[in-house]
């Protein structure tokens, strides 16, 4: 199955988890130590009581550590910028580099994403079936693809960048960031090319990609991407430039 159409994340992941998860990672411990420090922070969080690897302690355990910490070899260089992004970048903005990270590793978490920045930019607020209905469009009538929906949107509700509504099922955008950090910006652009599984894109289309809708990218050129070996441009037309990723 192409790499975009499987689920993977599949429980509902606090913003902290993951900021923690990184942390850990950057303070040098190893993955078994990760994994533990895990466990016993999330003991009586998730599964209480339970050592059953299958567990949703387990599970979610399983995405935090794919994200900062066995992430695919590909996807290392993306992930060590975004490291030193975390350290560099005030905790406000840390929002952005774990959206980017996840869906880089979770292109499914992108793909959610991109529903919802396609519907939230038609019409503002959205039911949760509309969004289930796109998504079955594109996976299949699956269950367990139905259930990973709505816990990816309810991940968007923890993480400040969807909100309930007074009615059951209905959403609506929350507040959007700015990101004015260039360097921020580049790389999250890149996050997003990668979880779309595109060769390539203009420039102009992929900074303003539904699945960012919690951010506002501010104008961004090549130049902004003149460190970064990953990304070739090339113009097509009189006036698109065109992103190319290597090897991904």
């Amino acid at each position: 199955m192409n790499r975009r159409y499987e689920v993977g994340f599949s429980q509902r992941i606090q913003l902290e988890w993951l900021e923690l998860t990184a942390n850990l990672f950057l303070a040098g411990y190893t993955r078994r130590e990760i994994q533990t420090a895990l466990d016993d922070f999330l003991l009586d969080k998730l599964s209480v009581g339970s050592e059953c690897k299958s567990s949703g302690r387990s599970k979610t355990i399983s995405i935090l550590s794919k994200i900062w910490v066995t992430v695919p070899a590909k996807l290392a260089p993306l992930r060590d910028e975004a490291l030193e992004l975390l350290l560099n970048t005030p905790k406000e903005q840390h929002l952005a580099i774990h959206w980017g990270m996840t869906m880089a590793v979770y292109p499914f978490f992108g793909i959610v994403a991109e529903q919802v920045g396609r519907l939230s930019r038609l019409q503002g607020s959205f039911a949760a079936g509309s969004i289930q209905r796109r998504i079955k469009e594109k996976l299949g009538e699956r269950e367990t693809v139905s259930r990973a929906t709505q816990r990816v949107l309810r991940c968007f509700v923890d993480w400040g960048v969807l909100q309930d509504t007074s009615e059951i099922g209905i959403y609506q955008p929350a507040s959007t960031q700015v990101i004015d950090n260039r360097k921020l910006a580049a790389w999250l652009i890149e996050a997003a090319f990668v979880a779309s599984d595109s060769s390539s894109q203009a420039l102009s289309v992929i900074s303003q990609a539904p699945a960012l809708f919690p951010f506002i990218v501010n104008s961004i050129s090549p130049r902004d991407f003149d460190s970064n070996r990953r990304i070739e441009f090339f113009h097509q037309g009189m006036d698109d430039r065109m992103v190319m990723l290597h090897g991904v």
